[in-house]
């Protein structure tokens, strides 16, 4: 063999190198790329999901604060307090001033 044609040889072998060089880099990139999407994509699912939880629990707070409201009503608690509890009106010597 010749020196040109091992310098040829040389030459070719870091033209492969660097093709193969730039090729990997370029699959990095791409794999890179598509995870990036990938998580991308898995965020947006779960802040979809977190905001339908998240309407979930208000439309329970709501009902739940009109359920508190329900129960508070006098007429309500007076109903319990007779027909649950078995009280009644006091009698007026059963009540005392206190001073």
């Amino acid at each position: 063999m010749t020196k040109t044609s091992k310098k040829q040889q040389a030459d070719k072998r870091r033209l492969t190198v660097i093709w193969a060089a730039l090729l990997c880099l370029f699959v990095g990139e791409l794999l890179f790329y598509t995870w990036c999407r990938v998580q991308c994509v898995r965020t947006g699912y779960d802040i979809s999901a977190e905001t339908r939880r998240h309407k979930s629990y208000s439309a329970l707070q709501s009902n739940l604060k009109i359920e508190l409201a329900r129960l508070k009503a006098p007429e309500n608690i007076s109903r319990i307090a007779q027909s649950q509890l078995a009280l009644g009106m006091p009698e007026p010597n059963q009540i005392i001033v206190v001073p």
